[in-house]
């Protein structure tokens, strides 16, 4: 029993070693020198780990009891979310060379986030929801303070763990309520009391409560509070991890908690996601606009993506789930290619983060530019490019769900939201010249920057694959 438990979740077992050895190896041996060794080293290891789970497993296995699911649902979450954290580990080791940020905790913290992302989404009971959601949310808090020296990143740590245990506080609450009225803590045993498709006004509350929780982890309206100033003020590498790896854990676990535990129920919480994901998208796209930090704008960007990202989910419906996949797949690669070219921005060996230091930046590096230019046309949702048909299917799964009214509310708020992206474009290529940056020297944030934008281009062909696969991960959570 114990041997075949371990079996189902040995990528886990491996990634949280790996994470342990290594800090106990860091403390005894040199400490920050050692720091792009691990980087390597665990990037390495999430790729593999990647490759296996993708291509090496299959069917659907259970563990301790029903509590663990490894299903294909989960399979392709734990892929984007390993691929995604290996990415921006890579891609931030020359900025925090760069920075004096060197510091060997940051790629165990998040190898240990990662260790809580992949138990979120394979989580088959309440217990082990929470579990994995604080052993993310605790390496998270700490990232944030990663530069010790700083009053903005300490503020931004202090930030998300106060709102953050807020927000772990009502979904413990939710899932305490869920408890008492289901009298289980399995989702198979809490779907099992839904009654004519309505839960009972005692478990309605602990579904709200949850839904609460929840949505402080995918930062939506009205719980996104946390996400601008935290955004702004972790140093820039912690805020890439942030906008990538976490949302889609937080949304795979959205939707495995809404149709594990509650599918019986859709018509209880489709309407409340459906508000969720308007407030998102409308608060995101007019809070940008007044934004001239590049990363506050991608924390309100990341908000109204996380809403339209949710209208998949509001659906209801395996199709929406597989919209909800595709949707976030692609925001991932865009959110990577982005963060790439924040990067590399500095002036006089300094980062700089103001929009107004773009100016004329096509005449001094007109291919990052150019990438720059697709990545941002992607994420306002303009066709031909790749982010146009990931808001293709969220919207498909809202009208085919007789939610035409929330399609046609993402399609206004898609059209607002178009203003900051192409704004920087604007001045990119129109505004007044200004003392130009420094040339960027990190070979991996390059090639980062053109592979998202390349796969911006040519993944209008098919997709680059992810159609299919989203499908069958749709299809093993909606049965």
């Amino acid at each position: 029993m114990i041997a075949t438990d371990i079996a189902a979740i040995l990528p886990e077992v491996i990634l949280a070693v790996l994470a342990m050895g290594a800090l106990l190896g860091a403390v005894y041996t040199g400490g920050d020198r050692t720091t792009p060794l691990l980087i390597w080293s665990a990037a390495l290891v999430m790729v593999a780990l990647g490759v296996w789970i993708g291509f090496g497993m299959s069917g659907t296995r259970t563990a301790f009891g029903g509590a663990f699911i490894n299903d294909g649902f989960a399979r392709f979450a734990k892929v984007a979310v390993l691929w995604s954290a290996a990415v921006v580990l890579l891609m931030s080791l020359d900025y925090l060379s760069r920075c004096d940020l060197l510091r060997f905790e940051f790629p165990l913290l998040v190898a240990l986030a990662v260790v809580g992302m992949m138990m979120m989404v394979s989580a088959g009971d309440l217990m082990a929801l929470y579990m994995g959601l604080e052993l993310q949310s605790l390496a998270l808090y700490v990232a944030a303070s990663l530069r010790r020296d700083s009053v903005k990143s300490t503020e931004a740590g202090l930030k998300y763990f106060v709102l953050g245990a807020l927000g772990s506080g009502l979904l413990l609450y939710g899932c305490s309520l869920a408890y008492g009225f289901a009298g289980t803590t399995q989702f198979s045993g809490i779907i099992a009391t839904a009654q004519d498709g309505h839960v009972g006004i005692g478990l309605l509350f602990g579904l709200v409560f949850i839904i609460t929780g929840l949505a402080f982890k995918v930062s939506a309206v009205p719980f996104h509070m946390w996400t601008p100033d935290v955004y702004e003020g972790a140093p820039t590498p912690v805020t890439a991890f942030f906008a990538t790896a976490p949302k889609m854990a937080a949304m795979a676990l959205f939707a495995r908690v809404m149709h594990d535990a509650f599918g019986a129920a859709v018509a209880d919480w489709s309407g409340i996601i459906a508000l969720l994901s308007v407030g998102s998208m409308f608060l995101g796209a007019v809070a940008a606009i007044g934004q001239r930090d590049i990363k506050r704008l991608m924390a309100y960007s990341s908000i109204a993506h996380m809403g339209f990202a949710l209208m998949g989910l509001a659906a209801g419906t395996g199709f929406g789930v597989q919209a909800m996949l595709i949707y976030m797949a692609i925001y991932l690669a865009m959110s990577l290619g982005v963060f790439a070219f924040i990067l590399s921005l500095e002036r006089d060996g300094r980062p700089v983060t103001d929009i107004g230091n773009l100016h004329q930046y096509s005449r001094q590096q007109p291919l990052r530019a150019l990438c720059m230019l697709v990545l941002l046309f992607s994420l306002a949702g303009v066709p031909p490019m790749v982010g146009f048909f990931g808001k293709f299917y969220v919207l498909r799964a809202a009208v085919e769900a007789d939610m035409i009214w929330l399609a046609v509310a993402g399609v206004i708020a898609s059209v607002i939201g178009a203003f900051y992206y192409l704004r920087i474009v604007y001045f990119m290529y129109f505004g007044e010249e200004r003392e130009p940056l420094d040339p960027p020297a990190s070979t991996v944030q390059w090639a980062v920057l053109v592979a998202s934008a390349a796969v911006m281009v040519f993944g209008v062909v098919n997709l680059l694959g992810i159609e299919g696969p989203a499908a069958m991960a749709a299809e093993a959570l909606v049965r």
